[in-house]
């Protein structure tokens, strides 16, 4: 019986919990409904943005990638956020980099985003050459010839030789010792 009567224990409990009047509760129900009409709800405002159509190009050079983007702009060339005179602090790679622009004329008709990684700052110009070269000829084909012509096109191949066993590199081998 004791049992029992814990059992019926529990549900008086819980009924003796003061219940809130109906009139509390919808009080703050009917104040947050009369808040809503009070702040007129802001319309959307719809930005005119213009899509910006881009070419995509990449390039590769010794242990380097690049990966481009071309759009129609009024020039400007930038390499992992940062401008190309910061990126490249030699003028040959800078020259190097928009040397495809400079060859077809675009170098101000275009804006130029070049996201590069991997190897030194002569591959990665070397890989951004390539990709703007790309670039440039999915957006016009007709530069084609042009690009071929003075070997924009082409992938260097070149790459470090790895080191074998037995040797101090690739190819050097240790020094020799006659006695």
């Amino acid at each position: 019986m004791p049992e029992e009567a814990k059992a019926e224990a529990k549900p008086e409990a819980e009924k003796k919990e003061p219940e809130k009047p109906a009139a509390e509760t919808a009080a703050p129900a009917a104040e947050a409904a009369s808040e809503k009409p009070a702040e007129a709800p802001a319309a959307p405002k719809l930005k005119a943005k213009r899509k910006k159509t881009y070419f995509w190009g990449t390039g590769r050079r010794k242990s380097s990638v690049a990966r481009v983007r071309i759009c129609p702009g009024t020039g400007l060339f930038q390499v992992n956020g940062k401008e190309l005179k910061d990126y490249f602090g030699i003028e040959r790679w800078r020259q190097q980099a928009t040397s495809a622009l400079a060859v077809t004329s675009t170098a101000n008709k275009v804006d130029v985003f070049v996201n590069v990684h991997g190897g030194g700052p002569s591959g990665q110009a070397g890989a951004t050459i390539l990709g703007v070269a790309r670039a440039l000829l999915e957006m016009d084909e007709s530069l084609a010839t042009i690009l071929r012509s003075k070997g924009f096109l082409t992938r260097d191949s070149r790459k470090v030789e790895r080191k074998k066993y037995g040797r101090r590199g690739a190819r050097r081998s240790f020094q020799f010792s006659k006695r």
